[in-house]
């Protein structure tokens, strides 16, 4: 494909240079090879364009920039040694009409589902991805823990990857027979432009508290984000936006969605499209009546607490629109054991209940404590450990100190990704809520030994809590990331004081 065929649709603001033929396309100067265009776009931690001169030397025979001072600079030197260089208005977006073209539109080629909301996104995913393929149908399932491309298994180094990832994702998918993409769609990839252009056939919300304001600004900043998957700011609104009508913002973004020309599936516990009736849940799973515009099915699944409630009815209400049946919603329901990270237990011949989640909020960590709550007997106590990460939101870390609190009988605060931050420093941020609730507690920055001092103090029939990493398998420190998964640190250590008791 040649250079020029690569700028359909796209803001041209001048050109310097040839038109020559393309054959990858990449935003990392690292990953260029002859014949390459790189994409240089100002990221969040970094500007492309200081590595306009890295890429060429390393092959690249194109440059899109959205930098006119970098074209200025660079356009007349490039284009005599025969590099075509182009500034484009819009930035990632951009970016996302030339991987488009590139990949040969595989968006055009494959139902896509979104899902957007703080929390929930990556089981409702999960959840929707085995119904369709309990309904027989291949698919593409983009997410925070990992993708999957027609039944293989990708690394997920983002919940949403840069447009050129994604639709990379897509096309392989499409050639491998996949007819469906579910999609988790995170604030940043919307704020960013990195899903610009694909055309949503259903958008799912899932609710909104607070959570990535150290980038958003503000909670209107943060709704403005999710907003743009549902009234057509990425070029035409969803034809079906199923909307969690529970949740505060639910009723305001359902109008919005409704203005916008999609149809509106809501769902909630008791009103709503899609409900659920009769729940019965249990510590190994939960049954409920499902009820829908057309009918409804009792369904039984391993998943338990209202929180994945609300994840099988936004699962449900979407796989509706995608034309399962009822049957077919509560077989693909039943089909999936688990979800990597998100209230899985950790067995190690132990005589108490050790639960590893990735609740890094207050709204998620008083649910995971609600849910624990239920599953605890007699004198039977919920100790939670939990951090804050570091870069992050300063002032959720006090909220999510009282959340834990509230919710637990004792409580271990411990470091959870600081990055850059000093680990007492955020310790000391989320200590007022916790001492607001009186309930006691234990403070140990070294993660690993928090979760040891925590499995220590459990009791036959208490439920341990490890949250905030969930699926993770490293820790990023000040001075580099780790590997570290909580569900095998606790494994060891429940082994660790097994045999010191022995």
């Amino acid at each position: 494909m040649r250079f020029e065929e690569l700028l359909n649709r796209v803001e041209v603001v001048r050109r310097a240079g040839p038109d020559p033929p393309i054959g990858a396309i990449e935003y990392d100067s690292r990953r260029v090879a002859p014949g390459s265009l790189f994409l240089a776009m100002q990221g969040e931690t970094t500007d492309g364009n200081r590595y306009v001169g890295k890429a060429v030397p390393h092959g690249a025979t194109a440059v899109v920039t959205d930098s006119a001072a970098a074209f200025a600079d660079t356009a007349r030197r490039y284009a005599e040694v025969g590099v075509a260089e182009v500034p484009a208005g819009g930035g990632r977006r951009a970016m996302a009409a030339i991987a488009a073209n590139f990949f040969g539109r595989p968006e055009t080629q494959i139902m896509l589902t979104g899902v957007t909301g703080t929390n929930g996104k990556t089981t409702t995913a999960f959840l929707l991805d085995a119904m369709l393929n309990a309904a027989g149908r291949r698919t593409v399932l983009v997410g925070t823990i990992e993708n999957h491309v027609a039944g293989a298994v990708r690394p997920a180094p983002h919940t949403t990857p840069e447009s050129r990832d994604l639709l990379a994702l897509l096309r392989e998918g499409v050639d491998a027979g996949a007819t469906e993409a579910v999609m988790e769609v995170s604030s940043h990839a919307l704020a960013q432009g990195r899903v610009y252009g694909l055309p949503y056939d259903v958008a799912i919300f899932t609710n909104l508290t607070q959570d990535h304001l150290d980038y958003h600004g503000t909670m209107e900043n943060y709704f403005a984000a999710k907003r743009a998957l549902f009234n057509g700011e990425l070029g035409a609104p969803p034809r079906v936006a199923v909307i969690n009508i529970d949740d505060p913002c639910g009723a305001k973004l359902a109008a919005i969605a409704q203005q916008a020309g999609a149809q509106v599936d809501s769902y909630g516990l008791t009103a709503g499209n899609f409900r659920a009736e009769n729940a019965q849940m249990g510590a190994s799973g939960m049954s409920f009546r499902l009820v829908a515009p057309k009918g409804a099915v009792e369904v039984l699944t391993r998943l338990t607490g209202k929180v994945n409630l609300y994840n099988l009815l936004a699962a449900s209400g979407a796989a509706f629109a995608r034309g399962l049946s009822l049957d077919q919603i509560a077989t693909g329901a039943a089909s999936l054991a688990y979800v990597p990270g998100r209230f899985q237990t950790v067995d190690a011949g132990q005589p108490f209940t050790v639960v590893v989640d990735y609740a890094h909020t207050d709204d998620a960590l008083r649910n995971l404590t609600a849910l624990a709550r239920e599953y605890v007997t007699g004198k039977g106590r919920v100790i939670t450990l939990f951090g804050c990460g570091g870069d992050r939101d300063r002032a959720k870390r006090p909220k999510m100190g009282r959340a834990a609190g509230e919710g637990s009988d004792f409580v271990v605060l411990t470091s959870d990704n600081p990055r850059s931050e000093d680990p007492e420093m955020i310790l000391q941020d989320a200590l007022p809520g916790l001492l607001a609730t009186g309930t006691k507690f234990a403070v140990e920055a070294d993660r690993a030994q928090a979760i040891r001092l925590a499995i220590e103090a459990a009791r036959p029939g208490d439920i341990v809590l490890i949250a905030g990493k969930g699926h993770e398998k490293e820790q990023v420190l000040r001075n580099g990331t780790i590997p570290f998964d909580d569900a095998e640190v606790a494994a060891a250590a429940i082994r660790d004081l097994a045999g010191a008791r022995a």
